[in-house]
């Protein structure tokens, strides 16, 4: 999703760091500028205008699954871990600043995940090829 993963403008934070190299020599570089969990972050009260939350979204993944070292994958205690990740997200943002959220339908409908939400979204739209992906707009 970043067209510039460096720009000053941004702080890119995941909980993991790594580099894998895939048939064909595809280079997946994960080197975030924070390494933290969306469950708990390192900031303070109000402290962006734009938060993008991109959480995992596939249960069940084998940790060296390709899918689950490009993306991550969700644990079974992922319910706690998502309502957390709002709570955070509408934590750091400023009054009237937007949250983001990315969501892939592939297992689990976004219905379910917005109800773990204490905001409400303002809009959202679908994309990829059968329209499972969602990117939903929240105001705080």
């Amino acid at each position: 999703m970043w067209f510039e993963k460096d720009n000053a403008q941004t702080v890119y934070m995941d909980k993991r760091q790594d580099v894998f190299v895939y048939p064909g020599n595809k280079v997946v570089n994960i080197d975030p500028q924070i390494v933290g969990s969306f469950s708990f972050l390192p900031f303070q009260d109000s402290s962006f205008h734009l938060v993008v939350f991109d959480p995992p979204h596939i249960e069940g993944l084998n940790t060296t699954a390709i899918l689950a070292q490009k993306y991550g994958t969700l644990f079974p205690s992922w319910r706690e871990e998502i309502k957390e990740g709002f709570s955070e997200a509408l934590r750091v943002l400023k009054t009237n600043g937007i949250l983001i959220f990315k969501w892939n339908e592939r297992q689990v409908g976004v219905k379910e995940v917005l109800e773990l939400s204490d905001c409400k979204p303002l809009f959202g739209h679908p994309t990829g090829k059968n329209g499972k992906t969602k990117w939903i707009s929240f105001m705080k």
